[in-house]
Formats: structure tokens, C-alpha cells, sequence
């Protein structure tokens, strides 16, 4: 992992830094939370959590642009580069705000708009997963007790676990009877939404999540994970990549068809 050995200790360090702010303020009394012009939610630890990070980069990594959920867009001092670092300082703020610990600080570092680098650390799960561009996907705390993770061999829907965001979504999209039809066609189906679904299928425990409308930040850090542990992620027009706002992920075994079904 030597290319990106420098750049994925980095993400530790501001997952680290991450999880102390997020952590602090998780089922605060006093936590302040407002709602955005989208009328999503956005906590005081949200915006904490984004400004520690990108305090870092500017610090450590003065020649990369960031993009962050809170505060947008910033390039390099030095002037725009091929190198980008992608933050959600809380996927599944709505799970934060409210108490139920499946949220996340997400961390991508993008080469040519192209997801090189991801790190998804869920301190109230006590769990954390990270991959880089051709050297596999791994779950632990840290480096030192990094455990290899894979998708699973799983090749038939009747035998397969099928996840999902929510259902509105599909059905404000236009495809909630293709949804329902494979949640019927599957052997399990669950709703464990965000970022956790996607970990799930990198480490084989599901074979297939996927979610209608998503930005950049909601969905960089996942695809190096998925792809490196052996699945595929596109979009649902079976594009790879983050540029489509929306995910189709799975086991890989299950692609085809899955984008068939949801076409």
C-alpha cells in the first residue's frame, strides 16, 4: 500500500480527530441542531467535525482541494490540482440527532476526480473500514489490527440479502414497484440505510444496497472500499463511479441483474 500509505495514515489521523468531536457531542443535552435549505438536519457536531478536518488538510496537505458537505468546495492554496479530499463529517446525521449510533465520518481522497483512497469510521459502532486503489479493503481500529475484508459468493437473488435506504425515495424516483419486486424475489431484505449498508456488503454480511439520489460526499469514501473487498459500484445507469447521484452496489455477482431489475 505504498503509494498511498501517506494518505491513508492521514485519514486516521482526521477519523481520530473525528471521533473525538462526534463522540463528545453523541446524545449531548445540549446539542444544537438546525435544519438546512434542503430541510435536512445539520448538528453543531457536524459542522465541528468539518472544520477540525479541514484545519488538518490545510495544514498537512496545503497542494489538495477539499470538498466537504457543510462548507463546500475549497481548492489549494496553490490553485486547483488533480487531488481532492472528499468529507462527510456525519452520514446519518437524522441517526445522530436522535440517538441510534449507525452514523459516520466519511474520508475520500479523489486522483482526478476518480475515489483512490476511503475511510468510514463509526466510532459508536466501534467500528472503522478503509481501502486504497489496488491494495485490497480493511476493517479494524487501525492499521496495526487491520483484518482483510470480502463480499460474499452469493450469485442468486432467492438466496441473496438485500438492502436499502428507505422507500420513499424509490418511489419519488419512479421505482418503487421494481424495489418491492426484488425485496419479494430476495431471500432477506433490510432497511440499515447510509453508509452501513455499503460496509456491510464489502464485508460479505450483504450482498446488495442501493440508494436512488446521493451527492459526492455521501458516496466517495464507500467505492474504494466496495471495489477493493471484490464488488462493484455504479450508478443506476450502470456507470462506475461517484458522478451519477445514485448507488447500485453489490457482491458484483449480482450487478447485472440488479441494474436490470432496477432499470
Amino acid at each position: 500500500m505504498a503509494r498511498y500509505a501517506d494518505d491513508l495514515s492521514l485519514a486516521h489521523v482526521l477519523a481520530d480527530t473525528a471521533d473525538s468531536i462526534s463522540m463528545t457531542r453523541f446524545r449531548a443535552t445540549d446539542l444544537r441542531v438546525e435544519a438546512k435549505p434542503d430541510l435536512t438536519p445539520v448538528s453543531d457536531a457536524d459542522t465541528a467535525v468539518e472544520r477540525a478536518i479541514r484545519a488538518t488538510l490545510a495544514r498537512t496537505r496545503p497542494r489538495d482541494g477539499v470538498l466537504g458537505e457543510e462548507f463546500g468546495a475549497a481548492e489549494a492554496a496553490a490553485g486547483r490540482g488533480g487531488r481532492q479530499w472528499v468529507v462527510d463529517p456525519i452520514d446519518g446525521t437524522k441517526n445522530f440527532v436522535r440517538g441510534v449510533p449507525i452514523w459516520a465520518t466519511l474520508i475520500a481522497l479523489l486522483e482526478d476526480d476518480q475515489p483512490v483512497v476511503g475511510l468510514v469510521s463509526a466510532p459508536a459502532l466501534g467500528r472503522r473500514w478503509w481501502a486504497a486503489t489496488g491494495h485490497g479493503a480493511y476493517a479494524g481500529r487501525h492499521t496495526a489490527a487491520a483484518t482483510p475484508i470480502r463480499v460474499s459468493g452469493v450469485s442468486r437473488l432467492g438466496d441473496a440479502s438485500f438492502c436499502y435506504s428507505s422507500l420513499t425515495g424509490w418511489e419519488e424516483n419512479g421505482r418503487l414497484p421494481a424495489v418491492l419486486d426484488l425485496i419479494r424475489q430476495c431471500w432477506r431484505s433490510r432497511a440499515y440505510g447510509d453508509f452501513y449498508g455499503y460496509m456491510l456488503v464489502a464485508e460479505g454480511a450483504v450482498d446488495m444496497m442501493v440508494e436512488p439520489e446521493l451527492s459526492l460526499w455521501d458516496m466517495a469514501a464507500l467505492i474504494p472500499i466496495v471495489t477493493e473487498a471484490g464488488g462493484a459500484f455504479t450508478d443506476l445507469a450502470g456507470r462506475p463511479g461517484p458522478g451519477g447521484g445514485s448507488a447500485v452496489a453489490s457482491n458484483g455477482r449480482l450487478q447485472e441483474e440488479l441494474l436490470h431489475r432496477l432499470g
